[in-house]
Parts: structure tokens; C-alpha cells; sequence
């Protein structure tokens, strides 16, 4: 087993790995649909553009952390990657990922289309709204993934 300190920091990194991940995909869901809601193309636009900055820069980094420490993590401990658990954690993650990047696709989708929409002085069109139910879809299955993962994560049953 490795130091408890090595593996005291990867458990840190996990963990807040997991806290960005539920967080900023709660915090960008409760943004976008408050803006929606407001059915104005400039606060729409003003919106989304800070939900694709923070998708980049926080969900996007611990897409990638979130594996690295979870094999460290496992390897440290002894936990076989074959492990039901992880099998089932890893599984959800590509699923959550299916989830995600077209949502990210359609947030900047979404954005363009309100800037334009703002900028002509026109109504949001059809299409962003077709995208935004997608997006909202789509949104509620990654989540609940996500729960489902930190279960698994806590309890690591056999």
C-alpha cells in the first residue's frame, strides 16, 4: 500500500473532483434554466457564455481528474479495477460523458443563437428551444449518474 499521505492527497483530489463535477453541473443547470425563464435573448446570451467558460475550465478539468485519481486511488488501496463498483462507476462516467458533450455542444449552440437573437432585436427562434429541451433531457440522467457514482464511491460495495 502507498503512504497514507500520497493517498490521503489523491482521496482529497478525488473528492473534490467529484464536489466540481456535482457542483458546477448543478450550478450551470440552475443558471441556464433561470435565464430561460426570463425568455430574454441578451440575458440568454450573457448566460450561456459564462455556462460554456465554466463547462471549459471546471467541469472539463475534472473530467479528466476524476479518472486519474480513481485508478491511483484504486491501485493504492489494492482495489481490483475489475471490481464491481468500479465497473459500474466507470460505466455511468462514459455515460454521464455521452451525456455531457452534447450538451456543451448545444449550450454553445444556444448561446450563438441568443447573441443572434439579441443583436437583431428579434424573438429567440424554434430551434433554441428545441435544443434547450434537449439539453434539459439530457441534463437529468447525467445527474443522476453522477448521485448514483459518489454512492458507489462511499459505500463500495462488493
Amino acid at each position: 500500500m502507498a503512504g497514507m499521505e500520497y493517498i490521503e492527497w489523491l482521496r482529497w483530489a478525488h473528492v473534490l473532483g467529484a464536489c466540481v463535477l456535482i457542483g458546477t453541473g448543478a450550478g450551470i443547470a440552475f443558471f441556464m434554466l433561470m435565464a430561460h425563464r426570463t425568455r430574454d435573448a441578451a440575458v440568454i446570451a450573457h448566460v450561456a457564455s459564462t455556462v460554456v467558460i465554466a463547462d471549459f475550465l471546471f467541469t472539463a478539468t475534472a473530467v479528466i481528474v476524476q479518472p486519474i485519481t480513481g485508478v491511483l486511488l484504486a491501485n493504492a488501496f489494492g482495489w481490483p479495477l475489475t471490481s464491481k463498483w468500479i465497473l459500474w462507476s466507470v460505466g455511468l462516467y462514459f455515460f454521464i460523458g455521452a451525456c455531457w458533450l452534447p450538451v456543451v455542444w448545444m449550450q454553445k449552440q444556444m448561446r450563438d443563437l441568443a447573441r443572434t437573437a439579441a443583436a437583431s432585436g428579434e424573438p429567440l427562434p424554434p430551434r433554441y428551444f428545441r435544443l434547450y429541451r434537449w439539453w434539459f433531457a439530457l441534463g437529468w440522467p447525467a445527474f443522476g449518474a453522477i448521485v448514483v457514482i459518489v454512492a458507489l464511491m462511499i459505500v463500495r460495495p462488493v
